[in-house]
């Protein structure tokens, strides 16, 4: 019997019905000619009233091939720090995805530290808020879901990167890599652009050193660090050569509260020498 992941948040984060979600998607995903083939992307994590419109002005932008590698934080702690999920499909109310099998094990071969979970994945938002985009725009999409906990020993990150690269190249078929995560929490607006601008600099000039010794240096609370990091290891590897902010939002565009605001950056990293606009 197949193993099927079931939605945790849908009603929450985002609608609870195929109608309704549609409806929303719509609003967020506007139809566009040129579409960039994109080797990476970090997109926000939130309820889709919040941080929808920046996730949505990244995937407009990209073609999604049949294979998404979604690296995202483990929030609630539960499971292996370093977890595949071993389910055959995770189900949203737009249907069923498949997991990429074939990729998962190409990536635990070479990667010491991943493991088969599903105990990880059983409650945490932060992949499967990105599936029902990618069902959007690729119906046929197949996901590798990956949660990475942010311990402070920084030799997972690159190695899983690494890993997750390498098994692209064997697999030699089209794919992306979506590292999810919300960028500073709960600081006044100002404040929250100012320290998440610093740490996209380093992002966009593809220097996960430097990106970390700046969310170091500031204690930044940005949740999904490590998988930003594991993303742009591999999209080194995989030749990226540019990466661009599509948008930076927070919640208090929406809320209305700009003293305790969650940031969201929409990132894209791309193997040509130019993206267009």
């Amino acid at each position: 019997m197949a193993k099927i992941r079931k939605p945790v948040v849908s009603g929450y984060f985002y609608p609870e019905t195929r109608t309704a979600l549609i409806a929303q998607l719509n609003k967020y995903v506007s139809p566009r000619k040129e579409k960039e083939t994109i080797v990476a992307a970090i997109c926000p994590h939130a309820g889709y009233i919040y941080s929808g419109k920046t996730a949505g002005k990244v995937y407009s932008r990209i073609n999604v091939p049949d294979t998404a590698i979604i690296i995202g934080p483990n929030h609630h702690g539960y499971g292996e720090p370093y977890a595949v999920d071993d389910s055959d499909f995770w189900e949203t109310p737009l249907g069923r995805v498949s997991v990429n099998k074939q990729i998962i094990k190409e990536i635990l071969d070479r990667s010491k530290y991943l493991q088969e979970d599903s105990v990880a994945h059983r409650s945490e938002h932060s992949l499967e808020v990105q599936i029902p985009f990618l069902q959007f725009i690729n119906p046929d999409v197949k996901i590798v879901p990956i949660l990475i906990s942010s311990y402070h020993d920084s030799n997972p990150w690159y190695e899983i990167g690494y890993a997750i690269a390498l098994a692209l190249q064997q697999y030699k078929q089209q794919a992306i890599i979506i590292a999810s995560s919300d960028f500073t929490h709960y600081e006044p607006a100002q404040q929250a652009r100012q320290k998440d601008m610093y740490a996209i600099e380093a992002i966009i000039s593809l220097n996960p050193d430097e990106f970390l010794k700046r969310v170091s240096e500031y204690d930044m609370s940005i949740c999904g660090f490590a998988p930003i990091v594991s993303a742009i290891s591999a999209a080194k590897i995989l030749e990226a050569k540019k990466a661009v902010l599509v948008e930076y939002s927070n919640s208090g565009e929406v809320s209305g509260d700009i003293q305790q605001v969650v940031g969201y950056a929409g990132i894209i990293i791309s193997a040509e020498d130019e993206i267009h606009r």
